[in-house]
């Protein structure tokens, strides 16, 4: 023979799609576009910067660097 299970199998019928619940008051709101959040991400030896708006700076080796190009792009002038 093979395996014997000694459970059932149960049938989970797919949860039904829901709206977006309002978040409660103790929950940030969502970023929105005018916001931006950087952080710094590792690909092999090299570090690189990415912001919520779709920035992304250089690879650089240096984490460093890749943290300041972040603060540069977050004081930098808005482009309109």
């Amino acid at each position: 023979g093979g395996p014997q299970y000694r459970g059932r199998v149960h049938e989970e019928p797919p949860a039904p799609a829901r709206a977006t619940a309002p978040h409660p008051p103790s929950c940030p709101p969502p970023p929105t576009a005018a916001e931006h959040l950087t952080t710094t991400i590792e690909r092999g030896s090299f570090c690189l910067a990415r912001c919520t708006c779709g920035w992304s700076g250089p690879a650089r080796r240096s984490r460093d660097r890749a943290r300041t190009d972040a603060t540069e792009h977050l004081t930098a002038p808005r482009q309109p």
